[in-house]
C-alpha cells in the first residue's frame, strides 16, 4: 500500500479535521457541537465495526467496499485502530494508528491518530472522534467529531433490515446531521449500491 493511498485512509475514515466542510442545507439551522454519549463501555465498544454509512471525504474515495475498522485495548487511555476497507480494484487498504480517551468521564471522545499522517500524526490532540450514539445492546454506533464534518454509522454486522436503516437514520438525524449527506457503503452480505441515507 502506498503512504498516500493510506494516508487519504485514515483521513477518509475516522476524521476529517482538515478537510471542507459539509454543511447542512440553508433552510437547517446548524446545531451546536456534537455530544458524546453519557457513557461508553470502551471493553465492549472493542472488536471489528463495519461501515454502513457514512458522510463522504476526499481522502477515502480508493475504498469502494468492506470499509470496517478494528479496535484493540492498549491500555486504560489508548485504544489501537485498525481501518481497513476494499479498493475499486478489489485490492486491500489499510492503516494502524491509535485513538486516545480526550474524556475520561465519558470515554466517548477521543483523538485519533496515524503516524505519517499530516495533521494526525501527533498522540495527542483535540477531540476529533465523538461517539454519539451506541445501542444498547452496542449492535451498531454513530460516530462523528465535533463539528459534523465526519459521520460514520458503524455496525457489529454488515448488514441491517429495513428496521434497522429506518432507526439509524432517526438517530442520525437526530443527532443534528442532514441525513442526505451520509451515503450508504457497499458491504459484502449487505447493501451493495451508494445511494444518500435519506432516501433509504
Amino acid at each position: 500500500m502506498t503512504f498516500s493511498k493510506a494516508r487519504g485512509f485514515a483521513a477518509g475514515l475516522l476524521t476529517a479535521a482538515s478537510a471542507a466542510v459539509l454543511v447542512a442545507t440553508p433552510a437547517q439551522a446548524q446545531p451546536g457541537a456534537l455530544a458524546p454519549v453519557p457513557s461508553l463501555d470502551v471493553q465492549r465498544y472493542l472488536g471489528t465495526w463495519y461501515q454502513l454509512a457514512a458522510v463522504p471525504q476526499p481522502f477515502n474515495l480508493d475504498c469502494a467496499r468492506d470499509t470496517r475498522a478494528t479496535y484493540g485495548l492498549l491500555d486504560p487511555s489508548n485504544v489501537s485502530v485498525a481501518n481497513a476497507c476494499t479498493t475499486w480494484a478489489g485490492g486491500a487498504n489499510g492503516i494502524e494508528g491509535n485513538a486516545r480517551v480526550n474524556d475520561p468521564v465519558t470515554n466517548a471522545q477521543l483523538h485519533v491518530s496515524f503516524p505519517d499522517v499530516p495533521f494526525q500524526s501527533a498522540a495527542d490532540g483535540p477531540t476529533n472522534y465523538v461517539v454519539t450514539y451506541i445501542a444498547d445492546d452496542y449492535s451498531w454506533a454513530l460516530v462523528g467529531d465535533p463539528a459534523r464534518v465526519s459521520g460514520f454509522v458503524l455496525s457489529r454486522t454488515p448488514a441491517v433490515d429495513d428496521a434497522g436503516w429506518k432507526q439509524i437514520r432517526q438517530v442520525v438525524e437526530s443527532r443534528g446531521y442532514n441525513s442526505c449527506l451520509l451515503l450508504t457503503s457497499p458491504t459484502t452480505g449487505g447493501r451493495e449500491g451508494i445511494q444518500p441515507l435519506c432516501t433509504v
